[in-house]
């Protein structure tokens, strides 16, 4: 005579015997080589890979309106009018990834009325959360350099001169 358990392992009404295992249930992980698959083996993330998540969040802040200085938004100018070039989420940003830690270097240029302190605070925390949700790594710091202003009369300049060419 067997008797059925709650976890649905079978055992016998002698008490003698030992407990014997059914096969699992439909939809139910068998379990291998030990221990938790989380632990088995190692993930690397790159450079680039933290580069690209810190420059879409800084980006997406309200008041920043370019990354990077002067000189680096000048050839990225240039690469972005090059038939078949990307635009660059990079520029403006610099990382170095350790095992378990991540620091980052942000240059941006605000928007001209904007408070710059504000701006700063809003890309540090969103970058922070952005990165350490996608990789786990903690931030350790985010320095922010504002390398420029853009003023509206700029902005008026810059559509002119795309218009004429």
């Amino acid at each position: 005579m067997t008797d059925m358990t709650g976890d649905g392992s079978v055992r016998a009404s002698d008490p003698e015997k030992h407990l014997v295992e059914t096969a699992p249930r439909k939809g139910q992980a068998t379990r291998r080589g030990g221990g938790d698959p989380s632990t088995r083996g190692r993930t690397t993330i790159s450079d680039g890979v933290v580069e690209k998540i810190a420059g879409l969040a800084a980006r997406d802040v309200l008041g920043v309106h370019a990354m990077g200085s002067g000189l680096s938004r000048t050839f990225g100018a240039v690469r972005d009018r090059v038939p078949g070039g990307q635009k660059s989420v990079t520029r403006g940003v610099k990382v170095e990834v350790g095992e378990v830690q991540t620091a980052l270097d942000l240059e941006i240029v605000v928007d001209y009325g904007v408070s710059i302190t504000d701006v700063a605070r809003d890309v540090r925390e969103n970058v922070i959360a952005a990165v350490e949700r996608m990789t786990g790594l903690e931030v350790v710091e985010v320095n922010i350099a504002v390398t420029d202003v853009k003023l509206p009369e700029e902005e008026e300049e810059e559509q002119r001169e795309s218009r004429l060419q």
